[in-house]
């Protein structure tokens, strides 16, 4: 294998032997648990719960959720410790240290600053907000408080992408002028809607500040895919990636950017299913492309520098030298060691206790957020924006 023409330091010499280090973390311990309330308990929070599992050293103290089999199940989890509520606020009422939201976007700041307001440390999921607007409330909100907020960003605190993010700032791969992100998932065959106890479903309340409407299955299940709930495969899944890309480039907002997105596949969506976006930034270009019914290459990132390009997804990154490497063989290569998400979840209790900043702030959340948004706004205004919006007069 070739060696990488970059100066060594502690954490290439790592990546390069093989070896990651794990970041040395207080583990609580059961005289004192972290006392935690879970706002939103479907899938993506149950996801959480697993990752705090690993983690350790807290409890589950109040749950809160429009759908009440949901309810139960959390309290289930619990041991039968946790109380149930259809109102979040009343999981606010609580003695508690710390709160998971996971609810739908459209919800994410109302809840989070109410949260932030009542004293309590924030796990907000991505994307963050469901505006543009939401952006500038809720960083105020975390930074006139004294709370902790980490951002559902989780490959801020996944080892290999922190690698990587070394690599790129360090110049390993001489100048990047363009990068590309891709995320192909099946909806055909994952995510079905399946059929739910409606009696046990305050529809009203899932709804919030959305417009009024009939009860939908389709929404319900897939309401990232409805311009009043989320934002599509822009807010979603391109969100991970795009908060990659500004971390490494150290760049957060984009200044020109071009969107097509059609409905091939799922008509009944708001939200295109199939997409293609640029976004220029100052120095370099992204790319995205996405379609919701072919998954046989999933999601990843591709950083092309004009010495090397660097490739990674949630499983590892190569690194392949130009006029050295081939495909089959990187000069570099790491695989991932453990879900980013208990490590993320990790920093998160770690912050509680040192009240240092989380991996993912605020700031990094938002501005993650904000490209999608962007990307939206193109897309509903003739596939091209400039940002900020030029306006007239």
């Amino acid at each position: 294998m070739v060696a990488m023409p970059f100066t060594p330091n502690r954490r290439s010499f790592l990546i390069a032997s093989g070896m990651t280090a794990l970041a040395s973390a207080r583990v609580l311990g059961a005289n004192d648990a972290l006392r935690v309330g879970v706002i939103g308990a479907g899938g993506r929070m149950n996801n959480l719960l697993d990752a705090a599992d690993r983690c350790g050293g807290y409890q589950i103290v109040a749950v809160s959720d429009v759908y009440g089999p949901h309810c139960d199940a959390v309290k289930e989890r619990s041991n039968g410790v946790a109380t149930t509520h259809v109102d979040y606020h009343e999981v606010l009422q609580q003695e508690i240290d710390a709160v998971f939201i996971a609810s739908p976007d459209h919800w994410h700041v109302r809840m989070a600053v109410d949260a932030l307001a009542a004293g309590k440390d924030v796990y907000l999921e991505k994307p963050v907000t469901h505006t543009l607007e939401e952006g500038a409330t809720l960083t105020h909100a975390v930074r006139s408080s004294k709370q902790i907020l980490q951002c559902g960003m989780q490959q801020r605190s996944w080892t290999h992408f922190r690698d990587a993010v070394d690599l790129i700032q360090g110049g390993s791969l001489g100048r990047v002028p363009q990068v590309r992100t891709y995320w192909w998932q099946n909806y055909n065959v994952s995510w079905i809607p399946k059929p739910i106890d409606t009696p046990a479903l305050d529809w009203q309340r899932w709804l919030g500040g959305a417009p009024d409407q009939p009860f939908s299955l389709e929404k319900y299940y897939r309401w990232r895919w409805f311009w009043s709930f989320g934002g599509g495969a822009m807010t979603d899944l391109f969100t991970h990636w795009i908060d990659v890309v500004q971390w490494a480039m150290k760049e957060d907002q984009p200044k020109q950017v071009q969107m097509l997105g059609d409905k091939y596949i799922f008509e009944q969506w708001e939200c295109p299913d199939t997409v293609q976006a640029a976004l220029r930034y100052p120095g370099f270009d992204v790319v995205y492309e996405g379609m919701m019914a072919s998954s046989i290459d999933d999601g990843g990132l591709e950083f092309r520098g004009t010495d090397a390009t660097l490739k990674i997804n949630r499983s590892g990154f190569s690194v392949y030298r130009e006029g050295v490497s081939s495909k089959e063989n990187p000069v570099l290569k790491a695989e991932s060691f453990r879900d980013g998400t208990i490590t993320h979840m990790q920093n998160f209790f770690d912050c509680i206790n040192s009240r240092k900043e989380p991996n993912a702030p605020v700031e990094a959340g938002v501005a993650a957020a904000r490209a999608g948004h962007i990307a939206n706004l193109a897309y509903h205004h003739g596939g091209q924006t400039a940002w900020p919006v030029k306006t007239s007069g």
